[in-house]
C-alpha cells in the first residue's frame, strides 16, 4: 500500500469512528416511537433506555486515556469498535428484557466514549501537521453524516411500517396485530442498520498502524519508524523521529521517550494547556449546541412556526451543520484554530443573542392566568388506542393491550374568553403556555387558540406517568400564561439566527474542539488530559440538557438563550487572548511552547 493510499485508508477509518459517534448520539430518536409502541416500558424505563448511553460514555471516557497508554491507540479503538457491534445483537435479543437493552445502550455509550478521547488522540499523533486539522475535521463532518444515518436508519423503517399499516387485512385484529409485528421489527432494525458502519470500522481498525508516539512511550523505536514509514515513506519518517528525539532507532537498543525520567505534573507546561483545553470543551457544551439541536422543534414551535414549518427549519439548521463543517474542513489547516474559533464563537453570540431578544419581545407579552383558570379531571380511557389508525392495540397473539389512561387535566375555558381573561384584548390568535409536573419531570406544553376555533375548548391531556412500580405519578400545574402567538415571520427570524449560531459552530468549535483537545496536551498527559477534558464536557452537556426544561419552564427561552450567550463570551475571550495558534505545529512545538519557548511557534 502506497503512503499516499494508506493515508487515505487512515482518514476513512478514523473518519467512521466519527460515524459511530453521531450514531450512537442519534440512533434511539428513530427506534424510541417503536420501542414505546411495542412493550409495556415505563416512562422512567424508557428514560433510563435514553441516558444508558450517556452512563456507558462517562465511565469509559474516564478510563480511555489510561487505557490507551497502557494497551495502546488502536487496541483501545478495536475495543471500542467491538463495543458498539456487540451492543447491537444484546439491545435486539428477542428477549423482551430491559435489563439486556439497558446492557447493550450502555456498551454503545462506552463505544462512544471511547472514540471520543482515543480517535482525535490518534489523528493528532498521526497526521503530518499540515493534514492534522483536515484529518480531524473529517471526524467531525462524519459526526454529522452519523446523525443523518441514524434519522435515514429510522426513515427506512417507518417507511417499512407505513407500508404494512397501508396494506389491506381481512379483520381490524388481523391489521393491529401486522402493525404490532411491524414495529416490533422496526425498531430492532434500525439498530442492525446501524450496526453495518460499527463492523467496517472494527475490520478497518486491524489494519492501521499504531501510534508512533505512543511506541516510542513504550520504547519501541523500530516499530515506531516502521508506524511511520507506513504514512511518510522512509526518508521523512527518519526526520520526524529524529525529531522526536531518537537518531538512529534499532530494536536491541531503543531510545526516546521511555527512557526519560518522568517529572512533577503540576509544571506549568502541563497545567497551562490542561486548564486552557478544559475551558474549551466545557464552554464548547455551554453554548447550548446538544440542547439547541435536541429540541428545536418545539423550540421553533414555540416562535411561531406550526406544524410541519417547525420541521422543516429543523431540516435547514441540521443540513446546515453539516455543510458548513466541510468548509471548517478546508479552512482549518489554512485559517487556523484560533481564527476559526475567533470566528466561530463570535457568529455563536450573534446567534444566541439575537434567539434570545426574539423570545423575550414574545415572553414579555405573556400574562399569568394560573390562578384564573380552573383545571378540573376528567375520565379515564381504559383502552390503549393506536392514535393514527384510531382502533385498539394488541399483541403479536391479538389479544387486545389494556393500559389505564388518564387526562389529569382539562383546562376549563373556551378560547373565545382568552383575551378577557389575561387582559389582552383584539388578539386575533393566542398561545396558552402550560407548564406541569409529573413526579420529577418537569414538561412545557404550548396550545394554539385561533380565531376561528374560539367555539372549541382550549384542552390540556395529559397521559398519566406511572412509577417502577406501577403506581401513578402525582401530577401538578405549574403555571399558565396566555400571550399573542408569535407571526410566522419570527418563527423564520429565530431559524434565521439558529442558522448562524450552528454554521458558526460548525466552522470554528464543532471541528476545532478537538484538534484543542488533542493539540494542546503535551505527550506524558496526552491521554489521561483528554479523558478528563471529555468526561468535564460530558458533564457540562449533562447540566444543560437535565436544566433547559426547567429553566424555559420557569424564566423562559430568552434566559437560557442569553445565559448560553454569556458563556460564549467567555469562550471567545479565551480563543481570543489565551489560546495559542498551532496550525501546521509539530506536536513537539506546541509542547516546547507550553514549557516556556515562546519562539517554538513562530515560523
Amino acid at each position: 500500500m502506497s503512503v499516499s493510499t494508506y493515508n487515505k485508508f487512515l482518514l476513512f477509518v478514523a473518519g467512521l469512528g466519527g460515524l459511530l459517534y453521531g450514531i450512537d448520539v442519534g440512533v434511539i430518536a428513530g427506534a424510541l416511537p417503536y420501542l414505546q409502541a411495542t412493550t409495556n416500558y415505563t416512562p422512567a424505563q424508557l428514560s433510563t433506555v435514553v441516558a444508558a448511553v450517556l452512563l456507558g460514555s462517562v465511565l469509559s471516557s474516564l478510563f480511555a486515556g489510561t487505557l490507551s497508554d497502557l494497551f495502546g491507540r488502536k487496541t483501545v479503538m478495536l475495543l471500542a469498535g467491538i463495543c458498539f457491534v456487540l451492543s447491537v445483537p444484546v439491545i435486539c435479543l428477542p428477549t423482551e428484557s430491559f435489563s439486556m437493552l439497558v446492557v447493550g445502550r450502555v456498551l454503545q455509550g462506552a463505544a462512544a466514549g471511547l472514540i471520543g478521547v482515543v480517535v482525535p488522540l490518534y489523528l493528532a499523533e498521526c497526521l503530518t501537521p499540515d493534514k492534522r486539522g483536515f484529518g480531524t475535521g473529517m471526524f467531525q463532518f462524519m459526526l454529522t453524516i452519523g446523525l443523518v444515518f441514524a434519522a435515514l436508519a429510522g426513515l427506512v423503517c417507518a417507511s417499512y411500517v407505513g407500508d404494512v399499516t397501508s396494506a389491506e387485512y381481512a379483520t381490524i385484529a388481523e391489521k393491529a396485530s401486522a402493525i404490532f409485528a411491524a414495529k416490533n421489527i422496526a425498531w430492532r432494525l434500525i439498530f442492525w442498520i446501524c450496526a453495518i458502519p460499527g463492523v467496517i470500522f472494527t475490520i478497518g481498525a486491524l489494519f492501521i498502524s499504531e501510534s508512533a508516539r505512543w511506541l516510542l512511550k513504550q520504547g519501541k523505536a523500530d516499530r515506531a519508524l516502521k508506524a511511520l514509514e507506513r504514512s511518510r515513506g522512509l526518508e521523512q519518517a527518519k526526520i520526524e523521529l529524529a525529531e522526536m528525539g531518537v537518531e538512529e532507532p534499532a530494536a536491541d537498543a531503543p531510545k526516546g521517550e521511555a527512557d526519560k525520567p518522568k517529572d512533577s505534573l503540576f509544571k506549568k507546561k502541563y497545567i497551562v494547556p490542561f486548564l486552557l483545553a478544559v475551558v474549551i470543551l466545557a464552554c464548547n457544551q455551554a453554548t447550548g449546541v446538544n440542547s439547541v439541536l435536541a429540541y428545536i422543534v418545539d423550540v421553533l414551535a414555540q416562535a411561531g412556526l406550526e406544524g410541519s414549518l417547525a420541521n422543516q427549519g429543523d431540516l435547514v439548521v441540521k443540513i446546515l451543520n453539516m455543510v458548513m463543517t466541510i468548509f471548517a474542513m478546508i479552512l482549518v489547516d489554512r485559517k487556523g484554530r484560533k481564527f476559526l474559533l475567533t470566528l466561530g464563537t463570535s457568529g455563536i453570540i450573534i446567534g444566541l443573542i439575537g434567539v434570545a431578544t426574539l423570545f423575550f419581545n414574545s415572553e414579555r407579552k405573556m400574562v399569568n392566568c394560573t390562578d384564573k383558570v380552573p383545571v378540573i379531571p376528567v375520565s379515564l380511557v381504559e383502552t390503549k388506542m393506536d392514535d393514527k389508525l384510531g382502533i385498539p392495540v394488541v399483541d403479536e397473539a391479538g389479544n387486545e393491550i389494556k393500559e389505564t389512561v388518564v387526562y389529569d387535566a382539562n383546562i376549563a375555558f373556551p378560547s373565545k374568553d382568552l383575551g378577557h381573561i389575561s387582559g389582552i384584548e383584539g388578539v386575533k390568535d393566542y398561545q396558552v403556555k402550560i407548564v406541569y409536573t409529573q413526579g420529577e419531570q418537569q414538561t412545557i406544553k404550548t396550545i394554539i387558540a385561533k380565531e376561528d376555533t374560539a367555539l372549541d375548548d382550549v384542552m390540556l391531556k395529559i397521559k398519566q406517568a406511572k412509577d417502577d412500580d406501577g403506581a401513578a405519578l402525582p401530577f401538578e400545574i405549574n403555571s399558565i400564561e396566555v400571550g399573542p402567538l408569535p407571526s410566522e415571520l419570527n418563527g423564520w427570524l429565530v431559524v434565521f439566527f439558529f442558522a448562524i449560531f450552528i454554521a458558526s459552530f460548525a466552522v470554528g468549535p464543532g471541528v476545532c474542539v478537538w484538534l484543542a483537545l488533542s493539540e494542546l496536551m503535551p505527550t506524558r498527559i496526552r491521554a489521561t488530559g483528554m479523558s478528563i477534558a471529555l468526561l468535564i464536557n460530558q458533564g457540562v452537556s449533562t447540566v444543560i440538557a437535565g436544566t433547559f426544561l426547567p429553566v424555559v419552564g420557569n424564566y423562559g427561552y430568552s434566559t437560557i438563550f442569553f445565559f448560553c450567550a454569556g458563556c460564549t463570551v467567555i469562550y471567545w475571550i479565551t480563543a481570543v487572548f489565551f489560546l495559542p495558534e498551532t496550525k501546521g505545529k509539530r506536536l513537539e512545538q506546541i509542547e516546547a511552547y507550553f514549557e516556556g519557548d515562546k519562539n517554538a511557534l513562530k515560523d
